[in-house]
């Protein structure tokens, strides 16, 4: 979906007070009822909320819908789109978006700068959109879905993968850095790498295989496991460097590269206590031994690792495990259950309407970045959100 942030310069106070009012009237309202949405907004005269009705739904921010029983607007996930970033406005964290570098199955990923001009990666999510465009095929729980639930669940994503990527960053995990958070959004740092499905040679690929499988046990020794660690969902990012081995020095102190993989993408991360965790465990292994056989023909003589063996003697009273440390921070129980019935509906949609197994594939299009575009790229031509 595309992120034309151009009108937002020019919506005024009233405009987004007004935009502010869709948004809390659709927590209880699919359609909100255009008085309604003047009750909240707190205009005083018709004639100034129908204004800004008017300019929004122009700039596709809201949406009437045909047939609806009562005069009435919906939230837009552009409307949406423009409330994360306004929060971002204000708390100075985006200044200006730029180009899109990546798109997932349900997620846009864009890079944005503050104002002193450094980037940053714009993760939007956009759950929903893989059923949408199946629908013909979709059961019956999936099609009656409303936008505003889509809405709701990417709420719920970004907030899971942001307290996630937060506890992992603050435990030494190599992930990129949480910068904010808002609404359906993630902002975060913005790292120079390429995924690994787009590199088709490694100097060792022995030693980035085990680097990765230690991963995921550290992952397990922590209390969690992955759900995705994939191919799309790992970049490697190149430290340069002096040799200061045996093997440097017989190359004349021969510059070094370091292959860094950096883990990204965590709304399907679960606990090891999950009633399915084994199962995510060894599809999290398998993915990482097929892809190595399949690109760099390179299999391990090492059997497993097992998830029974790797968290043998880790406590269950919560001491270091970040799935009770996230829980503890406020991403609830019942919002974990309720975001990972719909990621179970999706594989299931998956499953229907793609050949293959989707449920063990590691070769579907996940939500990851190519964080390793060139420079030019990256900034494009940038859009400045502040008002002129």
């Amino acid at each position: 979906m595309k992120l034309d942030t151009r009108a937002m310069r020019y919506l005024n106070r009233d405009d987004w007070r007004v935009l502010t009012a869709v948004e809390q009237g659709s927590r209880n309202h699919e359609v909100v009822p255009t008085s309604l949405i003047a009750q909240i907004s707190g205009l005083r005269g018709g004639s100034a909320v129908h204004k800004c009705i008017s300019t929004l739904a122009k700039n596709g921010l809201i949406a009437k819908v045909k047939n609806a029983k009562y005069d009435g607007y919906r939230l837009t996930y552009g409307g949406l789109d423009y409330l994360a970033l306004n929060t971002y406005r204000k708390r100075k964290e985006v200044y200006s978006v730029g180009n899109q570098i990546g798109v997932g199955k349900e997620s846009d990923i864009f890079v944005v700068a503050d104002e002193k001009g450094v980037q940053r990666v714009l993760k939007v999510h956009r759950l929903g959109r893989i059923s949408f465009r199946t629908v013909k095929a979709n059961r019956d729980y999936l099609r009656n879905r409303s936008s505003g639930s889509w809405m709701y669940m990417s709420r719920l994503a970004a907030l899971k993968e942001f307290a996630f990527m937060r506890a992992l960053r603050d435990n030494g995990f190599p992930v990129p850095e949480p910068l904010g958070q808002s609404r359906h959004t993630i902002v975060m740092s913005l790292i120079d790498a390429f995924p690994l499905r787009q590199i088709s040679s490694v100097p060792r690929p022995a030693a980035l295989y085990a680097e990765l499988i230690a991963m995921i046990v550290k992952l397990a020794g922590v209390g969690l496991i992955h759900g995705d660690f994939n191919e799309f969902n790992i970049l490697i990012e190149e430290k340069r460097g002096s040799s200061t081995t045996l093997e440097g020095s017989l190359h004349g102190g021969a510059e070094v590269i370091e292959l860094v993989p950096i883990l990204i993408d965590f709304p399907q991360m679960v606990s090891i206590d999950h009633a399915n965790a084994e199962m995510y465990f060894q599809r999290d292994v398998n993915c990482v031994k097929r892809f190595f056989q399949r690109r760099f023909n390179f299999v391990s003589d090492e059997p497993g690792p097992f998830l029974s063996t790797t968290i043998k003697g880790i406590s269950s009273n919560g001491n270091h495990r970040l799935d009770v440390a996230v829980e503890a921070s406020g991403f609830s129980k019942k919002w974990a259950k309720e975001l990972e019935l719909y990621l179970g509906e999706t594989e299931a949609v998956d499953a229907d309407t793609e050949s293959g197994d989707a449920h063990d594939s590691c070769d579907q299009g996940s939500d990851s970045a190519r964080g390793g575009a060139d420079g030019e790229n990256r900034r494009g031509s940038s859009v400045d959100l502040e008002s002129r």
